[in-house]
């Protein structure tokens, strides 16, 4: 039997067998609550990575001020200013395998950035957690209906 016989079949295995594993991952596209429900987040594609932003806070106002909370502790001094909601979280994520991407994120409590896992955990449960060498702290997220 020739190498030429085989060829056609091998790819259709090989086929059929990426396109199963493709249908199995969730897509993590759309509405989030963080595990506290203080923040909601919207994932979406980004040229082709996964970011998330926030598009609203349980709590939009300043308790001190009256006024919609900023990037107060960002690292950038001249995004201090800027409206929390719309703020990037989760930034550049990619695919590292079935219902898991990598990437950073950045955290507006302390505004630093982070080595972000992303991790769909199910359809309506997805694990975000940010890492500073061996330490790490991971928040679910539910999707919001």
């Amino acid at each position: 039997m020739s190498m030429k016989i085989l060829r056609p079949p091998l790819l259709a295995v090989a086929f059929v067998s990426a396109s199963a594993i493709a249908s199995l991952a969730a897509d993590p596209a759309g509405t989030w609550l963080t595990a506290e429900g203080k923040a909601t987040m919207r994932v979406s594609d980004c040229s082709g990575a996964l970011c998330a932003s926030i598009i609203a806070l349980k709590e939009p106002n300043d308790p001190q001020t009256g006024r919609p909370k900023t990037d107060a502790h960002n690292a950038d001094a001249g995004k201090r200013n800027r409206p929390i909601v719309g703020v990037q979280i989760l930034l550049g994520l990619r695919p590292q395998g079935a219902n898991k991407w990598a990437g950073r994120v950045y955290n507006p409590e302390d505004g630093k950035t982070y080595d972000a896992t992303v991790t769909m955990e199910d359809s309506n449960h997805l694990k975000v957690q940010g890492c500073v060498l061996f330490i790490c702290e991971a928040n679910t997220w539910t999707r919001k209906r």
